[in-house]
């Protein structure tokens, strides 16, 4: 049976940053939990993380509801992990 390796901090980072990508500027909190595969205590702390440091930011959609996006930073985040995956495969 293989063994699944638990993933690194940059690693769930990255995934969210993925989803928020993805979204489009309309990915909501349930749906990037979800497609990050993390559970609800894990992903408020990442993700609280992210927001407080400027990766992500929420804009509101137009039913009034907050969607996420990703920022310039995010962005430029996002591509040096992605740099950093690359490097260690």
């Amino acid at each position: 049976m293989a063994r699944i390796e638990p993933r690194s901090r940059w690693e769930i980072i990255l995934d969210i940053l993925k989803v928020i990508e993805a979204g489009e500027g309309k990915a909501k909190k349930t749906r990037i939990m979800q497609n990050a595969y993390l559970d609800w205590r894990n992903f408020q702390r990442h993700f609280g993380f992210l927001q407080d440091q400027g990766f992500i930011g929420e804009r509101e959609d137009s039913r009034g509801g907050i969607g996420y996006y990703l920022t310039e930073k995010g962005i430029d985040l996002m591509g040096r992990l992605e740099d950093v995956e690359k490097m260690l495969k």
